[in-house]
């Protein structure tokens, strides 16, 4: 079970995951939280340029092929590889990432469409989208603390390599 404890300041937000951490072949939801220390310009792929702005992004995407969830986090979290989902391109000017999974059906659109109505903001329509309705899997906050506190509310394991 996932421990959480929330300090005395909502920055401080901390998380103890438990033993099964590392989600194996499980399949389900995650969240990859990351940092853009600078702006940005990139281009990700048929969506064209997008703008980067400083701050935090919530990335959610669902992982039910082969490898689960450990395939697909692990993919998202190496650099070295051939750009291919539209998080990649992001990656590539991004810091501090984090992973969080739930071992779950496929929640990511509702995970995104949650963090939009606790404050966060799209800023690239349609990004990690595309095999669905929803406007975008990618959210922005300006401060972490509104991540960290959906994680917490949420329960969400942390992935650890």
């Amino acid at each position: 079970m996932t421990n959480v404890r929330i300090l005395s300041a909502l920055d401080n937000v901390s998380f103890q995951a438990s033993n099964h951490a590392t989600p194996l072949m499980a399949n389900g939801t995650y969240l990859l939280q990351l940092h853009a220390p600078d702006p940005a310009q990139i281009t990700v792929g048929r969506l064209g340029v997008m703008e980067v702005l400083p701050g935090y992004y919530a990335y959610l995407g669902s992982a039910f092929g082969p490898g689960g969830l450990n395939a697909r986090i692990g993919r998202h979290l190496r650099r070295d590889k051939k750009l291919h989902w539209h998080i990649d391109y992001l990656r590539a000017v991004t810091t501090q990432v984090f992973a969080y999974y739930e071992e779950s059906s496929r929640k990511e659109c509702l995970f995104a469409n949650e963090l939009v109505e606790a404050g966060g903001r799209i800023l690239q329509f349609g990004f990690g989208s595309s095999d669905c309705s929803c406007n975008s899997h990618l959210v922005y906050f300006e401060r972490q603390i509104s991540i960290k506190r959906y994680v917490a509310d949420h329960r969400l394991v942390r992935f650890r390599c």
